[in-house]
């Protein structure tokens, strides 16, 4: 396995991974691994010829007070386990390699990016488009591989991809959860025992989510009302939204058919996590 630490590097390499006719699947991460990371590797180094990922905590999604100063790092451990799991190249450039002194340009959607998590952290999709289109641009992948868990984000970038013509094809993995249920997430370290206890609500929420529509329960609001009852039991926990949305415009929906995503987001003290379910329904 390989480490890149430059943008000009990083694309010579790219450019001749292409020329001789490889297919390059890319996992862009902000490090600190876990299950669900290197189920995105495995994913792609079944899929394609070439691997590569990127580590980079991108400070351009994190809002005002937000946890960037604070966001785990370990590197060394990262790489270990990239090459463990077979990884072909790892891009790990600097901050001031990406955002260089002056830079001055940013992405965004419009609609998408407003709601749900947009409401809450108003600038975090201009960061993750912006920082998601220039990795693009510099590993120059075949396949993008992105997590469900952060199904907002794929919905987001599905549509930067379309609007911009990229000719990258990005595969949603579906969420790895813990043996108990919790999606498996870097900020799970923030969570004390005690916190972790509480966040299975999240989990127990979504799955109670999922018994209503498998019983063909279709209102949803006595489902929402529902999940809010069970996170309101739990006296670590302080919803922040559930919301019940088209799987491709996140608009609201009244009535559970089609494809559409029940998510929330909780605070579980001072951690703030994110899940979801993605339903279609006939």
């Amino acid at each position: 396995m390989k480490v890149i630490q430059t943008v000009k590097e990083m694309q010579a390499w790219s450019m001749s991974q292409h020329k001789k006719g490889y297919k390059t699947g890319f996992v862009p991460t902000m490090g600190y691994f876990h299950p669900g990371h290197l189920s995105l590797m495995k994913s792609s180094i079944k899929r394609t010829d070439k691997t590569v990922v990127s580590i980079f905590v991108n400070p351009t999604q994190f809002g005002v007070n937000e946890d960037f100063s604070k966001y785990p790092r370990n590197y060394e451990r990262d790489l270990e386990l990239a090459k463990e799991a077979g990884v072909d190249m790892v891009f790990l450039p600097a901050v001031d390699e990406i955002y260089p002194e002056g830079y001055d340009t940013y992405v965004v959607t419009d609609k998408l990016s407003q709601v749900l998590e947009g409401k809450t952290r108003p600038t975090h999709f201009r960061g993750v488009c912006t920082i998601v289109l220039k990795l693009l641009n510099i590993v120059m992948p075949d396949i993008l591989f992105m997590g469900q868990k952060d199904i907002q984000q794929c919905v987001v970038l599905s549509r930067m991809i379309q609007d911009l013509h990229l000719k990258v094809k990005m595969v949603i993995q579906p969420t790895i959860r813990e043996k108990d249920g919790l999606a498996m997430s870097s900020r799970n370290t923030y969570l004390s025992l005690e916190e972790r206890k509480a966040a299975l609500v999240l989990s127990q929420a979504l799955e109670y989510a999922k018994n209503q529509v498998e019983k063909g329960t279709s209102n949803t609001a006595f489902i929402v009302n529902g999940m809010k009852k069970l996170i309101n039991n739990e006296s670590l926990a302080d919803l922040d939204y559930i919301a019940v949305v088209n799987r491709y415009s996140l608009l609201p929906v009244k009535k559970l058919e089609g494809s559409f995503i029940i998510c929330l987001a909780v605070y579980i003290g001072k951690t703030r996590l994110i899940d979801n379910y993605l339903f279609d329904v006939g």
